[in-house]
């Protein structure tokens, strides 16, 4: 029996879709699963040490002041604001890459792929802030209402990969989608609501720096060096606005180029002609000829992937792997004394945050789902029933790094920053736990050989 013509065509389209779609998201979704038993492992670390003998120690050791000064700029922060101002720039860098990643070719690179992710983020967002301030409104803790607002994408990706083929592979993928709205909200709300003052002496230069970036991209200027000491600059700049220093980093990875600098024709041409000088180096026996050949093939394969993917790949496990669990030894530490643990009990702060995040996050993202589908603007993934989408609800109650971070600027006093982080580790183990049970009582993946392929 002769096979179809069709067949090897249809081969290949299935090879272009796991290469270009299936497995990027796979592999991400395993660093984010990976990354978040790194994140739970410091956060018990910190929460030990806060409780241990030794606790004097954990906190003295984060507000330690560290002082710099260069005429033109002067840093005078403690570590632990260091290090929310610093470090987590580069996580919201990397952030920022997953959007315009998502924006451009991935799940939000449509109306219809964008449709149910932002939607189910919007109600996400939209019921739990409102719960929050049901209970806090007009009390100390109403600024922080944008707290319960966040999705951690590590720990619930991590809670998706220990359920197996529990979870549908779509399912990851609509939370993994619906997790970076949720982001891009996170990093709205920071910089709308959470910036109490406005430099323009210094949103200025930061204009003016960006404009160079920008110039030097489309000038097609490569060296990672310059753009290294224009994105500190850019940094400095944001930083003297008065808006969080992180959202300098959303900002540089929206200016991050998307498109390669060479298209795959150019290198087979230009790879050619080098091979073929490298043969004659061969012949010739001139080594150094064949170490610069093999230089420039390094740099024309290289030059192949855009700076977004090649920065994206480069600085992922990198934020996984040390600036979030960094951020984690840094924030999630607290001193639970009976009188605080009493406190948060009846706070309307803990309160506010933890109902918001195990009860306001399912009940947005259902109900946002719902209404996208019954009206007609989205569908459901497939694989999937609105029983999943409660999965997906409880999972992205687990509000931890992102929530930690807006507790931080919300609130100038310790004691409501304490009785919020109560209510974030509370809502964040209750969600994973009840999420993680209830996605394992419902039935599991129908066998998909793409996916699975990815997958391993």
């Amino acid at each position: 029996m002769t096979s179809s013509p069709h067949r090897p065509v249809a081969a290949a389209g299935r090879r272009f879709v796991r290469e270009r779609f299936i497995r990027p998201v796979a592999v991400f979704v395993n660093t984010e699963a990976s990354g978040g038993i790194v994140l739970l492992v410091a956060a018990v670390i910190a929460l030990v040490w806060a409780n241990s003998p030794w606790d004097k120690q954990y906190f003295d050791f984060w507000h330690a002041h560290l002082s710099l000064d260069l005429n033109i700029f002067k840093l005078d922060e403690t570590l632990g604001h260091a290090v929310n101002d610093g470090l987590m720039a580069v996580f919201f860098f990397v952030v920022g890459l997953e959007i315009k990643r998502e924006l451009i070719h991935g799940e939000l690179a449509s109306v219809r792929k964008a449709s149910l992710p932002v939607a189910a983020a919007l109600g996400g967002m939209i019921v739990p802030a409102l719960v929050y301030v049901a209970f806090n409104a007009g009390g100390d803790g109403a600024k922080g209402w944008g707290i319960p607002m966040a999705t951690d994408i590590a720990f619930a990706m991590g809670v998706l990969a220990l359920l197996g083929r529990r979870a549908p592979f779509s399912l990851k993928v609509f939370l993994l989608a619906l997790a970076i709205v949720d982001d891009l909200g996170a990093i709205m709300v920071i910089a709308l609501f959470y910036t109490e003052s406005i430099s323009l002496e210094a949103v200025a230069w930061a204009v003016a720096i960006a404009a160079v970036i920008l110039a030097f991209s489309r000038a097609g200027v490569r060296s990672v060096d310059v753009y290294v000491v224009l994105g500190i600059l850019f940094w400095a700049a944001v930083f003297k606005t008065g808006v969080h220093a992180t959202i300098a980093g959303v900002l540089l990875a929206l200016m991050t180029p998307s498109r390669p600098y060479l298209t795959r024709d150019a290198l087979d041409v230009s790879a050619d002609d080098l091979l073929d000088a490298y043969r004659g180096a061969r012949e010739r026996g001139d080594a150094e000829a064949e170490q610069q050949i093999l230089r420039q093939l390094e740099t024309l394969s290289r030059d192949t992937e855009s700076p977004l993917d090649r920065l994206e790949h480069t600085l992922h496990p990198w934020a996984s792997y040390l600036i979030v669990p960094i951020f984690a030894l840094a924030n999630a530490g607290v001193a639970l004394s009976g009188d605080l643990v009493g406190d948060a009990s009846s706070s309307a702060v803990s309160l506010g945050v933890a109902i918001g995040l195990v009860v306001g996050k399912p009940v947005g993202i259902l109900l946002a789902c719902f209404l996208a589908v019954r009206l007609g603007l989205a569908e459901l993934p497939s694989n999937t029933g609105f029983q999943h989408m409660v999965g997906a609800g409880l999972l992205a109650g687990i509000g931890f790094t992102v929530s930690l971070f807006i507790a931080g600027l919300a609130f100038d006093d310790p004691q409501l920053i304490d009785e919020a982080k109560i209510g974030i580790l509370a809502a964040s183990t209750i969600a994973g736990i009840i999420g993680f049970v209830y996605l394992w009582v419902l039935p599991g993946e129908p066998h998909d050989d793409a996916a699975s392929e990815a997958a391993a």
